[in-house]
């Protein structure tokens, strides 16, 4: 497509997945409503506050084995939008082989930049690194993320903590979103897209996995394939996963399934 050449309505259409999904509300409340209802039996291990602001909090669903591998999730909602909460029940997957899974929380356009949140992410995982052993999170980091999580999650995986990365139908260069309803609330500077999309740096010397659904919006599939083109050049190592007739929210349900695409994503990676 010619992006020069499109109006703004086709612009805004071309990043809006949540109209592009017929039924994204449905699939929204029942990933909420499973959510809560794991969260409500972890009552000693949510809520742990890593940083000053409202949404600075993680939420650990400790495994038996404190040094079993750890999924960390980051949810999306093209940083202006979802919680933490609503995506509990995301880790299921690897929930069942025996894993821990931790979900952190972070501020929102426009109450805070994207600069902002790319370092509230890095501080959660500090935070981790100095205290996941004291409620039993102490094995190895899978760094994950879905739709504004994955961009998210290939941001800090140079962390120190993290040992491989799993990113979900992301967008990893921020140019075209100036051009964007999304825009409105992220405000991007010329340096934030050019320090923040993972298009425009060097890439990270870690394993890491990129998937996308087949039917997503084309930006989100072309994103997912350019950052693997990108590190391949530079024989960096990672996969690429299609999910096939996965759209932008029925993707994560393969990482909610213990033979889910994704789970063995996650395990692959862990290995």
């Amino acid at each position: 497509m010619d992006w020069g050449r499109m109006s703004r309505a086709e612009r805004d259409a071309s990043y809006n997945n949540s109209a592009a999904v017929a039924d994204s509300a449905a699939h929204n409340e029942k990933r909420n409503t499973a959510s809560a209802a794991l969260r409500a039996a972890y009552p000693g291990t949510l809520d742990l506050r890593y940083g000053p602001r409202e949404a600075n909090c993680w939420d650990l669903f400790p495994a038996d084995d404190p040094a079993a591998p750890c999924l960390v999730f980051i949810h999306g909602g093209y940083w202006q939008r979802n919680t933490r909460h609503g995506f509990a029940i995301v880790g299921e997957g690897v929930r069942a082989h025996g894993w821990s899974v931790a979900l952190p929380g972070y501020s929102l356009a426009p109450a805070v930049t994207l600069t902002d949140i790319v370092a509230e992410i890095r501080a959660a995982l500090d935070w981790l690194a100095a205290n996941g052993a004291a409620y039993g999170v102490a094995g190895p980091v899978i760094l994950s993320g879905w739709s504004a999580g994955g961009h998210l999650a290939a941001m800090a995986l140079d962390h120190p903590l993290v040992s491989a990365g799993l990113a979900i139908s992301s967008v990893f260069e921020l140019g075209p979103l100036r051009d964007t309803y999304l825009n409105q609330a992220l405000r991007l500077t010329d340096e934030e897209v050019a320090t923040l999309s993972p298009l425009r740096l060097p890439p990270v010397p870690k394993p890491l996995a990129i998937a996308y659904g087949t039917a997503e919006l084309w930006p989100l599939v072309e994103d997912s394939r350019a950052l693997n083109r990108l590190r391949a050049a530079a024989h960096m190592p990672g996969v690429l996963l299609p999910v096939a007739g996965a759209d932008h929210f029925t993707v994560v349900d393969e990482l909610r399934r213990s033979d889910g695409l994704l789970t063995r994503a996650a395990l692959d990676l862990a290995r």
